[in-house]
């Protein structure tokens, strides 16, 4: 969702979870028939392809509507209080439980972070994944970021305050902190920013994320969990590395050789989406700034580039120089930003968009092992979301990083939407999921 961060809540240092649950937000019982989705037991499942099956009917849906909370901290200014309705059926079988989320949304949002040539100031940049203000709270530019959808599950009942709170019982607001990193010490603001860990050493919460631009190109969800990552205590003296956020199959490794107070963690084998972006020196021994690591030459609307294509042989070239005008080397050509506005933002400045040929932000590969356990089918119909998704009951999990589904028991999660942006976006908390017998 760039860092895995990203997302949540609270204010204050002593009133965190109050605090986020009562500021804009009713935090409603998980037993109102209007909270509760029941799954319907099929012996025909859906084809999970986006395009809405028969069988589907036979569901019944409730209807829900993520609305962005303000947790103070400035941490969602400018979407406070918006609103993404929904509806979300369930069914299941045997070896699987499928969903079909369906949502209204005006703008397919896939193209993350695009990068274009800046020409006051010659240099190359990407777009914001969110909406930019100025000081006067005044819109200077919208935001290019992914539209995705999460849902939280509570891993074997271990959290506690899951069962009242879903997705408020992981989320945290980051208050004023001090960084022992450095000699002395020093105070931070840490303005902004939030994390999501558990309140528990034996806490854990299942992620189920999907980005629906990377992910759903291989028809997967990244499938992720939360886990204590020392606690309060650590956000405490390390703010922003108290992040109990991680994806599937790494595992506690000892402790954080830069942040002692907090765990270390193994490192996950390379997949899923990273940044299209290096850093070279203009004219090739000035100052270093930021440019695109990959392009396809003369390539038009493209909002990304395979990771195979980055192979010999393959479509993309990478880009190894660039000028003090902008023009960017590779091995076999040049790239002119300054010619036609081809590579240039176009139309009004804070709502216009991007040149034909403008590269895109990511690299986008599959995601494997644990992190693949979701398939997910993503269609924008012209007027917003249609969504499918099924997992496993019970994954082939050993690490209990997943929640198992197996015992048909009722489960309270919760589900949360984002409308073009990087972090701020839309809670439903507090549902309920029944099987139906």
């Amino acid at each position: 969702m760039k860092k895995y961060f990203i997302i949540f809540l609270l204010a204050t240092s002593t009133t965190l979870l109050l605090y986020c649950t009562r500021k804009d937000q009713v935090v409603l019982s998980s037993s109102a028939d209007s909270n509760t989705l029941v799954s319907y037991k099929t012996t025909t499942p859906p084809v999970i392809d986006g395009n809405i099956d028969g069988e589907w009917s036979k569901a019944t849906s409730i209807s829900v509507t993520p609305t962005v909370p303000d947790p103070g901290n400035n941490l969602f200014t400018g979407y406070n209080g918006e609103t993404y309705p929904a509806t979300l059926r369930s069914m299941y079988d045997d070896q699987y439980i499928y969903f079909l989320l369906e949502y209204a949304d005006s703008t397919k949002s896939v193209n993350v972070a695009p990068w274009y040539f800046n020409t006051d100031t010659k240099l190359w940049a990407q777009e914001p994944t969110s909406r930019t203000y100025d000081v006067n709270g005044k819109l200077t530019r919208q935001g290019h970021g992914e539209d995705k959808f999460a849902m939280l599950w509570n891993i074997d009942f271990s959290t506690p305050k899951f069962i009242s709170q879903t997705c408020y019982a992981s989320c945290h607001v980051f208050t004023p902190y001090t960084d022992f990193s450095v000699n002395p010490p020093v105070s931070q603001s840490n303005a902004g920013s939030g994390n999501h860990y558990t309140n528990g050493a034996s806490e854990k919460i299942d992620m189920w994320w999907a980005h629906l631009s990377r992910d759903v190109l291989f028809n997967q969800m990244d499938d992720n969990y939360q886990d204590w990552a020392g606690g309060p205590g650590v956000t405490n003296l390390v703010g922003g590395s108290g992040n109990g956020r991680h994806v599937d199959g790494i595992v506690v490794s000892g402790a954080n050789s830069k942040w002692p107070y907090s765990p270390s963690y193994t490192t996950a084998a390379l997949q899923g989406a990273s940044n299209n972006r290096q850093s070279l020196k203009l004219d090739g021994t000035g100052v270093s700034v930021n440019v695109p690591l990959w392009i396809i030459p003369d390539a038009s609307s493209y909002y990304y580039i395979l990771a195979t294509d980055t192979l010999p042989g393959g479509k993309a070239v990478k880009i190894t120089g660039v000028s003090s005008t902008g023009v960017l080397s590779y091995n076999g050509g040049s790239i002119n930003p300054n010619v036609g506005t081809d590579y240039q933002r176009a139309g009004d400045a804070v709502f216009g968009g991007d040149g034909a040929k403008c590269f895109p932000g990511y690299i986008a590969s599959p995601l494997v092992g644990g992190r693949a356990d979701i398939t997910c089918s993503a269609v924008y119909t012209g007027t917003g979301w249609v969504i499918e998704f099924k997992r496993k009951l019970r994954t082939d999990d050993t690490l209990k990083q997943d929640v198992d589904l197996s015992g048909l028991q009722d489960q309270q999660f919760g589900l949360a939407i984002w409308n073009q942006s990087n972090n701020q976006h839309g809670i439903q908390p507090n549902l309920l999921l029944k099987f139906q017998r």
